[in-house]
């Protein structure tokens, strides 16, 4: 597939030339009423120089890879900025942690334009860390190299893993300093500097939507639902109230799936503000983010959320649906009837439970025969996870293993289960918390006896479910540690071994390892605040 530089690409701006926007050049945070988008321009950096890049994600907007200085990283750093482009901050307003926020928008992002992908699709090019904007509030608009590694690799890692993501193209440093007070307890503290180039078909979030509704902006309202609609919907036809009331059902039905692939791979997103979910049902917004170790439902990475835990792991599914009520609210003026809208609460919870189910199944190697006992068996599973406190993605990748020695007539079965949970435990075994999962692998095995596929194709199957390799945070941290000191290696090594997260690759195993004593409550491993 033929590829060219970023410099001589060609952007368009639907976003821009469809939509009412703000032109003014007036440095300041401010109230925006009006307005989907406000016109801004990058601030320029010191040393703009390339991190990290997504060589499969360029292939798919046809860009050649960079060299680490150049013209192309000035872009991506916002230092230039190409004829074609007309970079915006979008107006958005949302519920934050349950409570009304009012205005907020894009404080430190800046998409640049859309590019047509190699796919045909069209992609919108958003630099996160590029300067202050009217919606910056009291902040400077830009990033840390912390938190921008952060979002690069775990971008990419959630698509590897195939939940459906916002994408990462780029990781540029910035040779600039950012002041940060990491968990807002008065010790800020100067960090080097990054920028994020995202890509996804469009960043609009509920929040969006939210803006126009409260503030009674009518025509805006219904103006961005359209453009969303014949943009990123067209299979629905023109827009109308008919239309207004399948899409909705849509998006419900697509934040379902993302929410159920969360659950799957123990994924929690840590701050799932309205402002923080995608109008096209994708995981945006990689702030305080984590993954299961021992299995606790109970458990958010968020500082901030530790009072109420809203946005726990097993709180993930009722937010998500809180969340597009709210969403729903604001749509309703579009329509004559607004409880038409309800079917789609109904399209959630139905998809959820079935995307679940279908993504356990596979995790276990089981196919659709028994719902109603499987339904209990996988109950029973995660009550026993819970009580045990296993690590979930090391369990269900050693039972991947395990699985086909469990359909021999051996009676080593109890051998094998001790050392199943031996390699997932964090406190040492035996123990009686480990109780339940060990009178539940009996029945697993009963019922897994049941299947007719041979052993050794459904180990096939359980090991392409359950990933060896997923984003832990003390990974992330090593790999934040090292590039500060401006090595890049631990973070090159990390992002090959999260490209093929289901393969063995035994030349990363170190990446397969459970959180190690030093990072239980060590700050970015265990803790993060939403400036991490």
């Amino acid at each position: 597939m033929p590829t060219h530089s970023l410099a001589s690409a060609a952007f368009s701006n639907s976003f821009v030339d469809e939509l009412r926007g703000e032109d003014n050049p007036a440095p300041g945070s401010r109230q925006v009423p009006g307005y989907a988008y406000s016109r801004v321009q990058p601030t320029a950096v010191a040393d703009p120089h390339l991190l990290a890049w997504s060589d499969e994600l360029a292939q798919t907007l046809g860009l050649e890879r960079p060299a680490a200085r150049g013209p192309e990283v000035e872009i991506l750093a916002g230092n230039r900025v190409l004829s074609s482009m007309k970079p915006f901050a979008a107006r958005y307003a949302g519920h934050q942690f349950g409570n009304w926020a009012g205005q907020l928008g894009d404080g430190r992002a800046m998409s640049l334009g859309e590019l047509t992908g190699t796919d045909g699709r069209t992609w919108e090019l958003q630099l996160k860390g590029a300067g202050p904007t009217p919606y910056s509030r009291r902040a400077d608009g830009r990033a840390v190299l912390r938190s921008s590694l952060r979002e690069f690799l775990c971008s990419e890692a959630m698509h590897y893993l195939g939940v459906p993501t916002t994408r990462a193209l780029s990781l540029v440093g910035t040779g600039d300093a950012v002041v940060r007070d990491m968990f807002y307890n008065g010790n800020q503290r100067p960090e080097p500097g990054a920028i994020v180039a995202r890509v996804a078909p469009t960043f609009v979030r509920f929040g969006n939507f939210q803006m126009f509704a409260a503030s009674g902006e009518m025509e805006n309202l219904r103006a961005l639902a359209d453009y969303v609609i014949r943009h990123h919907y067209p299979e629905f036809g023109e827009p109308g109230p008919a239309v207004y009331v399948a899409w909705y059902a849509e998006i419900c039905r697509r934040t379902a799936v993302m929410v159920a692939h969360w659950m799957s791979v123990g994924f929690v997103h840590g701050v799932m503000n309205t402002d923080n979910m995608s109008i096209l049902g994708l995981t945006i917004d990689y702030g305080p983010y984590g993954w299961l170790e021992p299995y606790d439902p109970g458990w958010t990475p968020n500082t901030t959320d530790f009072g109420y835990r809203r946005y726990a792991f097993g709180q993930q599914p009722q937010v998500a649906l809180w969340n597009l009520a709210r969403l729903a609210e604001a749509l309703s003026p579009l329509l004559p009837q607004p409880d038409d809208l309800r079917a789609g609460f109904d399209r959630y919870t139905e998809t959820l439970a079935s995307t679940r189910y279908r993504l356990l199944l596979g995790k276990l190697g089981l196919t659709h025969r028994a719902p109603k006992e499987d339904a209990q068996l996988f109950n029973d599973l995660l009550a026993a996870l819970e009580e045990a406190g296993v690590d979930m993605t090391i369990f269900f990748r050693q039972l991947s293993h395990v699985a086909p020695g469990l359909l021999a007539t051996a009676s080593d079965e109890e051998v094998r289960f001790q050392e199943l949970l031996t390699a997932a435990a964090y406190t040492p075994f035996p123990n009686a918390a480990y109780a339940p999962l060990l009178a539940w692998l009996p029945r697993y095995q009963a019922r897994l006896r049941q299947e007719p596929a041979a052993p050794e194709a459904i180990r096939t199957g359980m090991l392409a479910a359950n990933p060896k390799y997923v984003l832990r945070n003390y990974l992330a941290q090593n790999a934040i540690q090292a590039a500060e000191k401006g090595d890049l290696s631990y973070l090159n090594k990390l992002m090959q071994a999260l490209k093929t997260p289901f393969a063995e690759q035994p030349e990363y195993e170190e990446f397969a390892a459970k959180r190690p004593d030093w990072a239980w409550d060590m700050p970015g491993c265990a803790t993060l605040s939403c400036s991490s």
